[in-house]
């Protein structure tokens, strides 16, 4: 079956060393697009860089929000030059995180205005984070949407399906990455039924979040999207096949390729 994982850390150091091998796998799992998720400056260059080596890799670039507070003006600068290359196809990976202490919330916040503002500048969707902070990503929503609408995927979505909802009538996507298949994840699969057909993705968030039943192995790679894609696709009642398909058209959609 066709698959699109919509969200990958292809530089991150666990999957660097066996990048071509990475790259293989996803291919044989029947992958037709992996995005490679920037989170600085120079992890947003550098999937910029897998991007134009290869035609099945497309580029996100932005400033995590647990790194915001090590960023500048120049930092930025280079983003926004960034963004506007052909292989770019979003903005991020941006949002809010009250989990970790890594950054001032009040920078945070700043800087998601910024990833927000610049995605209607450059017609990109962004890649948005959110962890322990449902009200404030709602809220910057609110506060930046334009003519009701904001051009963007809620990434890796764990939260409650009233969030959901005021995303989707944003004309937002929802991505699920491997929770969704956690014993423990009854209520979000419940979510991921519920979302509207062409506004579903998959991702892995690799090399994290490994689904079952591989859960223990790490790290995780894109050519593990096909497990949360059969997870859903069971529960939606559809063909693994029927899925696949739904959620690249959807990715390529989204990212406008």
């Amino acid at each position: 079956m066709p698959l699109f994982d919509t969200h990958a850390h292809l530089d991150d150091d666990q999957l660097t060393a066996k990048l071509p091998e990475v790259l293989t796998n996803a291919q044989d799992a029947g992958l037709v697009g992996i995005t490679a998720i920037g989170t600085t400056v120079s992890t947003s260059q550098r999937c910029l860089e897998l991007a134009k080596e290869h035609d099945f890799v497309f580029a996100a670039v932005g400033i995590h929000p647990n790194n915001c507070s090590q960023t500048n003006e120049s930092d930025w600068d280079a983003i926004k030059s960034l963004a506007v290359e052909e292989e770019v196809v979003a903005i991020g990976e941006t949002g809010l995180d009250r989990h970790w202490d890594y950054c001032p919330f009040d920078i945070q916040e700043t800087w998601f205005a910024k990833h927000i503002e610049l995605s209607f500048e450059v017609n990109k969707p962004l890649v948005i984070h959110m962890r322990d902070c449902e009200a404030d990503i709602l809220s910057a929503l609110a506060q930046h949407q334009r003519n009701n609408r904001i051009i963007g995927i809620m990434h890796s979505f764990t939260g409650q399906w009233e969030t959901a909802e005021t995303c989707l009538n944003l004309d937002m996507y929802i991505s699920f990455a491997g929770m969704v298949t956690f014993k423990k994840s009854e209520q979000l699969r419940e979510i991921a039924k519920r979302i509207p057909a062409d506004r579903i993705l998959i991702e892995t968030d690799s090399p994290y979040l490994s689904p079952h039943p591989h859960r223990s192995v790490r790290p995780n790679q894109p050519s593990m999207v096909q497990h949360t894609a059969s997870c859903i696709a069971a529960e939606r009642g559809m063909s693994e096949e029927e899925f696949g398909q739904l959620t690249t058209e959807n990715a390529k959609r989204v990212f406008g390729i």
